[in-house]
């Protein structure tokens, strides 16, 4: 693996959903840090030694949805590109500097949106 591979948090309650998008990640190169709620999330974000260049997020999770941990990311981490993977993309409101992708995605779908994220991130 290349030092220039991202890192994607992977953020999904459903084990299996979650399970599916790392492993697609994965075999596209990317580094996956995995969580299954917005608490366990923020453990990790609020490591300043772990490094995240992206953070793919359910809209739906327990107790902390995912706008509210985008907020708290955003918080911690000002220039992180948020990712907010949703059954009801065209109708979800993503504040700006954030993007949406809607379930069901393909692969392809899926590597083009992170992609296209990635090379428009600043580069720190």
């Amino acid at each position: 693996m290349s030092s220039t591979t991202a890192t994607i948090l992977v953020v999904e309650d459903d084990a299996i959903v979650r399970m599916l998008i790392v492993d697609v990640l994965e075999e596209l190169q990317f580094k996956v840090l995995e969580a299954d709620s917005g608490t366990a999330a923020l453990v990790l974000l609020e490591n300043r030694d772990t490094l995240i260049d992206l953070l793919m997020t359910d809209v739906g999770l327990p107790q902390m949805d995912g706008r509210e941990l985008a907020a708290r990311a955003r918080a911690l981490r000002p220039s992180l590109p948020i990712l907010f993977a949703s059954g009801y993309a065209e109708s979800l409101e993503v504040p700006a500097g954030m993007h949406v992708i809607g379930k069901p995605f393909s692969i392809d779908q899926l590597r083009d949106k992170v992609k296209g994220l990635l090379a428009d991130r600043p580069v720190v």
